[in-house]
C-alpha cells in the first residue's frame, strides 16, 4: 500500500510507504493520506497523529512527475466542477499531528511537514522547494506557511533559489522543533506523541483550535476567543477528573468528555 496506517495507546501512525520512489506523491498516495484523515477524524479513540516516511532516505520529495502530469480538464473545470482536490485536503483533523522527518523533505513533501503541529526531524533530514526549478511553484500552501514559519527574508531566499538546507538550518530558522540523531528518530517523535495523548483530549483539540484561529485575528480578539474556550471546557468530566487526580496524587483517567 502508499500509505500504511495503525493505532497504538491513542496515536495513529500514518507512513508514506514508496520508499522505492523517495516517498514521493502519487495518486494512490494522495488517496491513502486521504482515507488516514477521515479514520483520524472519526474514531474519537485516536488523540494524536504521527505522520513520517518509510526508509531512511526520504519522508516525501513531493509529487511524483512521472505520474502527476497536467491531466487533460481545464484548471477551471476542476476548480469550479468536481473540485481540485489537493494532496493536503483533509487534513484539518482537529487532532495533533507530529511530523516525523526522516529524510528529504522537498517540494510538497516540505509542504505536508509545514502543514503539522510539530516537526522532528532526523540529523540526515534536507529541506527545500526546487519547485521555480521546474517552472512551477509551491501549490500547497508552501509560499504561505514558510514565511509564517521562518518569516519573509528567509522564505524567500528558499523559495526563489530553490536551494536545500540541511536539518541545523531547518532548525536554526524554525521549520523544526527538534533534531535527532536518525536511530532515535520513531522513538522521539513517539515519545512525544506518547505525552500528548496522555493528556485531556478535550483541552488539546481545544489549544490546537486557539492556536490556528487565533494567528490572523489582533490579540485583544484572539484572547477573548481564549476565554469562552476556557468557559467551555470549564465543567468538563476531564477537567474535574484532572484536579481530583492532582487532589489524589494520581495519574488522571481521561476520557474526553
Amino acid at each position: 500500500m502508499a500509505v500504511d496506517f495503525s493505532v497504538e495507546a491513542h496515536v495513529a501512525t500514518v507512513v508514506l510507504n514508496r520508499p522505492e520512489a523517495m516517498n514521493a506523491i502519487d495518486p494512490e498516495t494522495q488517496a491513502g493520506l486521504a482515507e488516514c484523515w477521515r479514520r483520524v477524524r472519526e474514531d474519537d479513540g485516536i488523540r494524536v497523529v504521527l505522520l513520517t516516511g518509510a526508509g531512511d532516505r526520504a519522508f516525501s520529495t513531493g509529487a511524483d512527475l512521472k505520474k502527476t502530469m497536467p491531466p487533460a480538464d481545464s484548471y477551471a473545470s476542476l476548480a469550479f466542477g468536481r473540485g481540485d482536490a489537493g494532496f493536503l485536503d483533509g487534513m484539518d483533523v482537529g487532532k495533533p499531528v507530529i511530523c516525523a522527518i526522516n529524510g528529504f523533505a522537498l517540494g510538497g513533501g516540505l509542504e505536508l511537514a509545514l502543514a503539522c503541529d510539530i516537526r522532528i526531524a532526523a540529523d540526515t533530514a534536507r529541506f527545500g522547494f526546487p519547485e521555480v526549478r521546474v517552472g512551477s511553484i509551491p501549490g500547497g500552501g508552501g509560499t504561505q506557511r514558510l514565511p509564517r514559519t521562518v518569516g519573509r527574508s528567509d522564505a524567500m531566499l528558499l523559495l526563489l533559489t530553490g536551494d536545500v538546507i540541511d536539518s541545523a538550518e531547518a532548525l536554526r530558522l524554525g521549520i523544526v522543533s527538534r533534531v535527532v540523531p536518525a536511530a532515535d528518530l520513531l522513538r522521539e517523535a513517539q515519545a512525544v506523541a506518547g505525552r500528548i495523548a496522555a493528556n485531556a483530549p478535550l483541552a488539546v483539540r481545544a489549544v490546537k483550535h486557539l492556536v490556528g484561529y487565533g494567528e490572523g485575528l489582533p490579540v485583544g480578539t484572539a484572547v477573548a476567543a481564549e476565554r469562552l474556550v476556557w468557559g467551555v471546557l470549564r465543567d468538563t468530566e476531564d477537567r474535574i477528573e484532572g484536579r481530583l487526580a492532582f487532589q489524589e496524587k494520581r495519574r488522571p483517567v481521561f476520557k474526553g468528555r
